[in-house]
């Protein structure tokens, strides 16, 4: 693999990892909007984690979903554990929980997308405005 080609591949959960990395380490994240702000924090996990998800599936080439899966819960289950040593903040395992959720809702859509293509795996998007049209055709 060209280095070019790993940096393109490895990149973008590196990044991820480490956005996930400098919120775990900021004390506070509270906003001051009360219940709200509980709602968007757990919003928050289940977002990142997925896109966590689908950077991994991508590095591995969308060919190895529980490969990114476990990846992506122990780096969930260290991101915890880091958070126990920041001052104002825990770890928490149902935290991992909500992770997971993210994690699976990406895992679905790469799975529907998958079969939508006749089990070719790939990403869960049309990687241009042409693939998301339809063929036209008789009817």
């Amino acid at each position: 693999m060209r280095p070019a080609d790993a940096i393109s591949r490895y990149a973008p959960p590196v990044a991820v990892m480490a956005v996930i990395f400098w919120l775990s380490a900021t004390p506070d994240l509270s906003s001051g909007l009360g219940s709200l702000d509980l709602i968007l924090r757990k919003a928050a996990h289940i977002t990142i984690f997925a896109v966590l998800w689908l950077t991994l599936a991508r590095a591995t080439g969308w060919r190895r979903p529980i490969a990114a899966t476990v990846a992506a819960l122990l780096y969930a289950a260290s991101d915890e554990y880091h958070q126990t040593f920041v001052q104002g903040r825990h770890g928490a395992a149902s935290d991992v929980a909500i992770d997971a959720i993210g994690m699976g809702i990406a895992a679905l859509a790469w799975l529907l997308a998958a079969r939508r293509r006749g089990g070719h795996p790939g990403p869960p998007w049309p990687l241009s405005a042409a693939a998301s049209v339809p063929a036209r055709g008789k009817c």
